[in-house]
């Protein structure tokens, strides 16, 4: 096992939690029903498991599938291709995989700018795009003759029509800057608190104030692309509703799966890695103890520094 240093709340894996976690998980001997893979963890190549998922039976749908460029995840690995080629391979399940979905359902998928274009493509053909979310993921090496990637995207998606956005769930609490009141002094579309002046603005396709997880975190792991747990929490407050379904089919160490079990909502991952799968089911006990999402507290998220901000100033009394 790597040494760590003292402060490093890495989420890892013993002998023992290996075997615990993996008897907890699901393994495919057939046709699924609804009930025996709700809130679990399934062990299993998602294209296997695509034609055992039960029909109609998902709310929201989180595709954080593998982008078009070189990276291993555990057992699996991933190598660039031409965009006309990732493209066919997202043509060659993607349509299979949203006979899962509900016809009230939303579907996002995630990319980066070598891939998106292939996933527009092919979304469209099969679902309503309703926006592209941009999220800024300051992280990674610079470059020395090209601009450094520091984003990401996520495809919005719809089935139908009829869908679900809870806007007033996502909301982003800013701290205002330039406090503007009317002739009497009465703020202008904000709030005056103890702690100082926000306002609730509404969610943009532009999102800045995520923090990619890192080995001080308690939510951080050793996959290679995790995505914020605070990330997870945008997209399913925003369209799901408690008790709503959200089906993740390449898991990786469990964010969807948590973070739906956090807002209470149900659950379905997919993985094929099992160390992937046993870090999701020890995530998911130990959610039972701390429910707490970073940067999401007393049902609103916070601007990037703007609840530090405020934590300092009820500390100085101000």
């Amino acid at each position: 096992m790597r040494s760590r240093a003292p402060r490093n709340r890495t989420i890892t894996l013993d002998d023992a939690e290996r075997a615990e976690f993996g008897a907890r998980l699901v393994r495919p001997s057939g046709q699924f029903s609804a009930a025996e893979i709700e809130n679990r963890t399934i062990l299993c190549d998602v294209f296997e498991a695509i034609d055992l998922l039960p029909s109609s039976f998902a709310d929201l749908l989180f595709v954080d599938l593998p982008y078009n460029l070189r990276k291993s995840f555990g057992a699996a690995s991933f190598a660039q291709v031409p965009v006309d080629d990732y493209a066919a391979w997202l043509e060659s399940w993607l349509p299979r995989l949203l006979g899962a979905l509900k016809p009230t359902a939303s579907v996002y998928i995630c990319g980066d700018w070598r891939s998106s274009t292939a996933i527009h493509n092919v979304a469209a053909r099969h679902l309503n795009v309703r926006n592209r979310i941009t999220w800024e993921r300051e992280k990674g090496r610079g470059a020395k003759r090209n601009f450094k990637n520091a984003s990401e995207d996520i495809w919005f998606c719809t089935v139908s029509d009829d869908y679900t956005f809870n806007l007033e769930a996502v909301k982003l609490r800013r701290r205002v800057i330039a406090p503007y009141t009317d002739g009497a002094g009465v703020p202008k579309d904000w709030e005056k608190t103890p702690a100082g002046a926000f306002r609730d603005t509404h969610p943009s396709n532009l999102w800045t104030d995520l923090v990619v997880p890192f080995w001080s975190m308690p939510e951080n792991t050793d996959h290679p692309t995790q995505k914020p747990e605070k990330l997870l929490a945008k997209i399913i407050l925003a369209s799901t509703n408690p008790g709503d379904l959200v089906l993740d089919p390449f898991l990786g160490s469990g964010t969807a799966s948590v973070v739906a079990k956090k807002l209470c909502r149900r659950f379905v991952g997919v993985e094929i890695d099992e160390t992937y799968c046993c870090l999701s089911e020890k995530r998911l006990a130990l959610a039972d103890k701390d429910p707490t999402i970073q940067g999401y507290e007393d049902g609103v998220f916070w601007e990037r520094n703007a609840r530090l901000f405020r934590t300092n100033t009820k500390a100085s009394g101000q």
